[in-house]
């Protein structure tokens, strides 16, 4: 799972046509912390995969992958307008409207060592789920 979880932070970073020292700095971070050896990590930066189904997650899975796409978004300081469209195509893939993107993104730091209140994070992002 944190494979394609990072694949799809991978794709993200690449979204405006190269990946950013400190977005590679987050991905590693995010590797690692899962398990990941830097290889393996170096090797998926280099031949990102198209991303999956992700139907099949579950609701908490599509959270975390949502959290993660929007911290590592912001992680090099700079959001661009390809980032934020790619943010809401997968938001839109985890079964979310797109603007959810825009409410979470205010609450979600590029720090990974400052947490946001993840409940209250979740209770907001539920309500842009599609039935």
């Amino acid at each position: 799972m944190i494979k394609e979880q990072l694949n799809m932070l991978i794709n993200l970073a690449a979204s405006d046509k190269s990946v950013g020292e400190k977005e590679a700095k987050t991905i590693h971070m995010i590797g690692k912390a899962n398990g990941l050896t830097k290889e393996e990590i170096d090797a998926m930066l280099k031949a990102p995969k198209p991303i999956g189904d992700l139907s099949k997650l579950t609701e908490d899975q599509k959270f975390e992958n949502l959290y993660h796409l929007i911290q590592l978004m912001k992680s090099d300081g700079q959001v661009f307008k390809s980032e934020i469209h790619f943010c809401e195509e997968v938001a839109e893939k985890l079964g979310y409207k797109k603007a959810v993107v825009a409410e979470l993104s205010s609450k979600i730091y590029s720090d990974p060592t400052i947490t946001s209140d993840r409940k209250e994070l979740i209770a907001r992002a539920h309500k842009f789920l599609r039935k």
